[in-house]
């Protein structure tokens, strides 16, 4: 579903991602690992098509971001680490501006908000406008957005990041059900354990490059996630 083949990005003499490949298929959760400036958000941006990179390719569903940002997108959601929402909208009109662009027509869009919104607890503040929610109110409808239109590729930047317990409970939950029904999901976290109970592959990058990835098994073998990315962290 997605394929990231020799992907470079220099910001001046600063080499933000160097010679980058991966693979992430259907049905799979990937985690992406690294510390603050390792590149990862740099990744997920060019995946997302709104950083435009030097050299190497990004495929989703074999269709260049490059050559056709339109008909990847279509395909894709993006969730950043801080999602800017339309503050002036309440949700439920957000929602339905999402809906809108991918072409979500009237009933299953009422069919997925109230099955999402009613998971994530929001339903109660879709007319309440974006400017009075919590960033945790901001994340569960920036969450919903993404989900709105059963994209096949999911991409998310440190996406437990303002969540109560709760509704971290459940976006696992929602994530394992979205790579069961055949899509695939690649994401940056800190949290390491979440990463290690919920992904099928995990890379840990390092200064821009892979230094390894594969199954959870083939990184971790008998250690820790957490005790593996600190002993490559120190090399």
């Amino acid at each position: 579903m997605l394929r990231i083949e020799n992907l470079t990005k220099t910001f001046g003499e600063k080499v933000a991602v160097d010679n980058l490949s991966l693979h992430i298929a259907p049905g799979e959760i990937y985690g992406f690992i690294g510390h603050n400036g390792a590149g990862k958000t740099t990744t997920l941006r060019s995946v997302a098509g709104i950083q435009e990179f030097d050299n190497g390719r990004i495929l989703i569903n074999g269709t260049s971001i490059v050559d056709d940002p339109i008909a990847c997108k279509s395909q894709m959601a993006y969730i950043p680490d801080n999602p800017d929402l339309y503050e002036f909208m309440s949700g439920i009109k957000y929602l339905n501006f999402i809906a809108n662009i991918f072409g979500v027509s009237e009933e299953l869009r009422q069919e997925r908000i109230r099955d999402l919104a009613g998971r994530l607890e929001l339903t109660d503040d879709l007319a309440q406008p974006i400017a009075t929610y919590s960033h945790g109110m901001k994340q569960k409808l920036a969450l919903i957005s993404a989900w709105l239109h059963d994209p096949k590729l999911i991409v998310m930047d440190e996406p437990f990041v303002g969540l109560d317990p709760k509704a971290s409970f459940l976006m696992k939950g929602m994530m394992r059900e979205a790579c069961d029904h055949g899509a695939a999901i690649f994401f940056s976290t800190h949290v390491l354990e979440v990463a290690e109970k919920l992904c099928d592959k995990v890379a840990i990058i390092k200064q821009g490059r892979l230094i390894r990835s594969g199954t959870m098994e083939e990184v971790k073998g008998d250690e820790s996630l957490e005790s593996v990315f600190l002993e490559l962290e120190a090399q």
